[in-house]
C-alpha cells in the first residue's frame, strides 16, 4: 500500500510539471496568418520588403527615410495601394508622397487617388492611396503600360521643416486588386514577367544550371495564360450575328414567286 501511495504522488508531480510545459509548446488562440506580415520596410529597390495582396504590413522609420515593399500583380488585375502614416508632434506641416514602380523601376501613373498629401502640423497621420491601370498581359516596348511582375511601393516625405527630420514615425500600407478580366484583355503574351533576377536566371537556363531567382515572384507558371472572358464575349457576340443575319434573310427573301409573274417567263 505504501509503494502504491508512492507511485502515485510521483505520477501526480509529473503530470502538474507536464501541463504548463505542454500549454506554453501549443500556440496562443490570438495567433493567426496575418502575423508573418513584414513589421520592417526596405531603403531602397533592392531591400524593398515582400508583401502579398490583402496583406497589411507595418514598418517604423524617420522623416526623411525612403521606405520601400514589393509586391505582385497579375494580368487583369488592377491594384491599388494604401498607405497610412502615423506622425508624432512636430513644428510644421508635413507632406508625404507615395510612388509606385514596376519590375523595370519605371514610375507608374496612378488613375486616382490621393498620391501626395499634406498634413497639418496638429494632424496626427495621413493617408495616401495610388490606383493604378490594369496590368496588361502585353505591351509595345516603348510603351509605359503595367505589365505583370514585380511592383515596388515607395513612401517618403517630401516637404517638412528642417527641424522636424528624423522624427519617428510608422508607417502601415496594404494592396489589393480588383480582377478587370477581359474588358482589358489585348491580344499577345509576356513571355517573362517583370521581376528581379529574370534576366540572371535565365542566363543560368541557358548553361543548363538551375539558379534561384532573386524575387520569390519569378518562378515558372506565375503568370495567367492566353484564356480571360475575353472569348466568351468575342463568341456570344458571333452566334448573336449569324442569328442577326438569319434573321435579316428571312425578312427579306419574300415569300417566293411573284403571282404577276407568268409562270412560263
Amino acid at each position: 500500500m505504501r509503494i502504491t501511495r508512492v507511485l502515485g504522488a510521483a505520477l501526480l508531480a509529473v503530470g502538474l510539471a507536464a501541463g504548463p510545459a505542454a500549454a506554453d509548446s501549443s500556440p496562443s488562440p490570438g495567433a493567426s496568418a496575418g502575423d508573418d506580415a513584414p513589421t520592417q520596410a526596405g531603403t531602397s529597390f533592392r531591400t524593398a520588403a515582400e508583401i502579398e495582396q490583402g496583406e497589411r504590413a507595418t514598418a517604423s522609420g524617420s522623416t526623411g527615410d525612403y521606405l520601400y515593399w514589393s509586391f505582385p500583380a497579375d494580368t487583369g488585375q488592377r491594384p491599388t495601394v494604401k498607405a497610412a502614416v502615423k506622425l508624432p508632434a512636430r513644428h510644421g506641416a508635413e507632406t508625404w508622397q507615395l510612388d509606385v514602380y514596376d519590375g523595370l523601376r519605371r514610375r507608374q501613373a496612378c488613375q486616382y487617388g490621393a498620391q501626395s498629401r499634406t498634413a497639418a502640423p496638429d494632424a496626427g497621420s495621413v493617408e495616401l492611396a495610388c490606383v493604378l491601370r490594369t496590368v496588361r498581359g502585353w505591351s509595345e516596348p516603348w510603351a509605359n503600360d503595367p505589365l505583370p511582375g514585380t511592383y515596388y511601393i515607395r513612401l517618403t516625405v517630401v516637404d517638412l521643416a528642417d527641424s522636424d527630420l528624423g522624427q519617428p514615425v510608422g508607417a502601415e500600407v496594404r494592396v489589393d486588386s480588383e480582377d478587370i478580366g477581359g474588358a482589358a484583355a489585348v491580344d499577345g503574351s509576356l513571355g517573362k514577367p517583370l521581376v528581379p533576377g529574370i534576366a540572371v536566371k535565365s542566363g543560368q537556363e541557358k548553361e543548363g544550371s538551375k539558379g534561384a531567382v532573386l524575387s520569390s515572384f519569378g518562378r515558372d507558371g506565375w503568370s495567367s495564360g492566353w484564356w480571360s472572358d475575353r472569348w466568351v464575349w468575342t463568341g456570344i457576340g458571333g452566334v448573336l450575328a449569324a442569328l442577326a443575319g438569319i434573321g435579316g434573310y428571312a425578312l427579306t427573301r419574300g415569300s417566293g414567286r411573284p403571282s404577276r409573274v407568268p409562270p412560263g417567263a
